[in-house]
């Protein structure tokens, strides 16, 4: 017999001990949603709004997301780095509306209300009324004071050309929040080096946006569903791993040294992805250069919860900015960089293999399909459940790829914090 539906609750709550079975309405539930919203974008976090090397210039913008809300991030006059809500003071405008560009103040074009790239009220048409037959007519009230009506201004944080933002001005310090372990992996690849901007991609995938955080915290998939990684060794359960957490288990690292490329044994036996005779004919995807920074590791996947992902698959670094617009789909905005001392053949490199990632890379285009046809079936079936217990019930580093431990950490640290 099948499943006897159940009446999905107004008011969900996790039902089973622990995190390895994941209640499909997490994914589905639209005041769930709004309260990851609140909870995870807007209070008590730090979130990834771009790279220093985006805004190089003194008046240089962009404008992008946290969560649903507009912000933009700007290098003032003096060369700050700023990020202000993209809200007009006055009625409430998103003003702005270039994701890039250069520009001496920001103004609302509705009643041109005139803010500094910091965010402070410069001007206020008519402020002091219209003379007109010698009486002043209108104007703001006396008490009304441009210092007390500027942009919402959002806490910054800076950390080796990265720029992360909050809500929350009480929000814990960047480095605390990272904690020692994940803070080591993100200077790892943001060491100082100035950063240069390569390109970006951009798509939206019609899927909750957690489970783009669960594919990168979910190291048992790689090697059974990615014909690249498999196949020419990049990422496989055989090739030296670990994975590593902050305290609160919302952060990690996956951390893989390449090996095995074309191996077949029992790690790809029966597995239809593993190609072994699959040839490209570009070899240049496979021209993989290393890098005295990267230590050992010739890959690290670093999850920052809850808003980005930072990649270095061998020569590939970018940034994966997740972008929620709704519980069943979020933008996924990629910034592929290099460095500012590579060589114009490290550069070249850097791009070819970025050619494995974005919304048509040769890996990328599978976590974007499987994360749909996910949607799909929580959709369908909201009273059920995931399972994630590879690897048991619990949750703690491992030096091996066979375990589904960072996902369940993750949902330990969402349940705290959403109280469900």
């Amino acid at each position: 017999m099948g499943d006897i539906p159940v009446v999905f609750p107004t008011n969900p709550q996790w039902q089973a001990e622990g995190t390895s079975r994941i209640p499909f309405w997490a994914y589905t539930d639209h005041d769930v949603y709004k309260k990851e919203l609140e909870r995870l974008f807007y209070h008590g976090h730090w979130c990834y709004v771009g790279l220093e090397a985006e805004v190089p210039n003194p008046g240089d913008f962009k404008r992008t997301v946290i969560g649903e809300r507009s912000v933009i991030l700007t290098r003032d006059m003096d060369g700050g780095i700023n990020v202000v809500e993209n809200v007009c003071a006055h009625r409430g405008m998103q003003f702005c509306r270039a994701r890039t560009g250069n520009k001496k103040e920001l103004v609302c074009p509705y009643h041109q209300w005139n803010y500094s790239l910091k965010g402070d009220l410069q001007g206020v048409p008519f402020l002091r009324g219209v003379k007109q037959n010698g009486k002043v007519n209108g104007g703001m009230p006396k008490e009304f004071k441009t210092s007390e009506n500027g942009l919402n201004k959002l806490k910054v944080a800076t950390r080796g050309g990265v720029v992360f933002a909050s809500f929350d001005h009480d929000v814990q310090s960047f480095e605390d929040y990272l904690g020692p372990e994940i803070l080591g992996y993100f200077d790892r690849l943001f060491n100082g080096r100035k950063l240069t901007i390569l390109g970006y991609n951009r798509q939206r995938i019609p899927g909750n946006w957690k489970l783009m955080q669960e594919n990168i915290k979910d190291p048992y998939h790689p090697g059974l569903l990615h014909t690249w990684f498999i196949t020419y060794g990049l990422w496989r359960a055989d090739n030296k791993s670990a994975l590593r957490m902050d305290e609160q288990f919302r952060h990690a690292a996956m951390i893989s040294t390449r090996g095995n490329s074309g191996q077949k044994n029992e790690v790809t036996s029966g597995v239809t992805s593993f190609k072994e005779s699959m040839e490209i004919q570009d070899k240049r995807l496979l021209d993989i250069v290393h890098e005295d920074w990267w230590g050992e590791p010739t890959a690290v996947m670093l999850t920052v919860f809850p808003s980005v992902i930072f990649q270095q698959q061998v020569n590939s670094v970018s940034t994966r900015h997740i972008q929620p617009n709704g519980n069943g789909t979020f933008d996924f905005v990629w910034t592929h960089f290099g460095f500012e001392d590579d060589t114009p053949e490290m550069t070249q490199r850097r791009l070819v293999q970025a050619n494995l990632f974005g919304p048509a890379g040769f890996v990328s285009a599978d976590d974007g399909e499987v994360i749909e046809f996910s949607q799909h079936g929580f959709e369908q079936k909201p009273y059920h459940r995931a399972v994630a217990e590879l690897g048991g019930y619990g949750v703690e580093d491992t030096d091996h790829m066979v375990t589904e431990t960072l996902i369940r950490g993750m949902y330990n640290y969402w349940r705290k914090v959403m109280e469900i």
